[in-house]
């Protein structure tokens, strides 16, 4: 598939090659995920700060908000400045998949 594309690889994750094209919400960002296959899903709140903090070695990622699941509640992360924030109502990011191996 080609947002998993050929998968990096960084700690305890496999990291999808490429995020999905538009912007989501939450709920359907999780959703879209499990379309992927076995295993893929948002990255939890820690494993999105490292993305943010590797994602230079990974690449791809644009200066913008990413969703993570926080606890199985919704939460973002701008990738331009490393912020972490709550959901919002309404609000839509972008999506990298992530999963364990």
């Amino acid at each position: 598939m080609k947002i998993i594309g050929t998968p990096k690889r960084l700690f305890d994750l496999e990291i999808a090659e490429f995020g999905f094209p538009d912007e989501m919400e939450w709920v359907e960002a999780k959703k879209i995920c499990q379309t992927l296959g076995e295993g893929w899903r948002l990255p939890t709140k820690d494993e999105l700060n490292i993305l943010f903090e590797n994602k230079g070695v990974i690449g791809g990622f644009e200066d913008y908000y990413y969703w993570c699941s926080w606890d199985k509640k919704p939460g973002f992360q701008l990738f331009k400045t490393g912020q972490q924030i709550d959901w919002i109502q309404g609000i839509t990011c972008l999506v990298r998949a992530v999963r364990s191996i």
